[in-house]
């Protein structure tokens, strides 16, 4: 069974995943290079589209007890019973949006990625699927050892989860129309 690190895009994904390989000595599986990998990214307008059917029976075959397993589609192509622990990242939207300004998101990009992360749609569905073995953690304001640290106590003591409520944020900051979509 395999650890897993998922969350939005810009959330520090793999870096941490590269740091916790190192110390854990796991090798690396990213879901985005297998689906590349395999030609199954197909672009549709800003956003590629991926055959996640495909993707689950290619990534079944190369998945094993050493690896880490990154990627934003870990809950939608990774069974309960290939993992041992899903760490969902989470970061402020307020972050996150310079984070895709900087990567030169459109704006319509920027507003999908910032709106799943306010409503936690990656960290719902991975905890719908996989309950117990997941793990939020909040990496906002935070430097890659603390959430590296962080990510050790998750895996090692089954400990640590976060609490994570940006629409309440949001909201309270009269900011809805700033992160989604008219």
């Amino acid at each position: 069974m395999s650890i897993v690190i998922t969350g939005n895009p810009g959330v520090g994904k793999h870096t941490i995943t590269q740091e916790i390989a190192k110390k854990m000595k796991l090798s690396v599986i990213d879901i985005n290079a297998v689906a590349k990998d395999s030609g199954l990214f197909e672009k549709n307008e800003d956003t590629s589209d991926i055959d996640v059917e495909e993707l689950e029976k290619i990534l079944k075959q190369k998945i094993s007890e050493k690896n880490i397993i990154v990627g934003h589609l870990a809950p939608y192509v990774l069974r309960k019973n290939q993992i041992k622990i899903m760490i969902v990242l989470r970061r402020s939207p307020y972050d996150l949006m310079s984070v895709y300004k900087n990567r030169e998101y459109s704006d319509k990009k920027c507003k999908e990625n910032t709106g799943s992360e306010i409503l936690g749609i990656i960290a719902h569905d991975a905890i719908n699927k996989f309950q117990e073995k997941v793990f939020e953690i909040n990496v906002t304001e935070k430097s890659i050892p603390e959430v590296v640290k962080h990510v050790m106590q998750a895996i090692l003591q089954n400990e640590g989860k976060d609490q994570v409520d940006w629409l309440g944020l949001v909201r309270k900051n009269n900011d809805l129309g700033k992160f989604f979509v008219d």
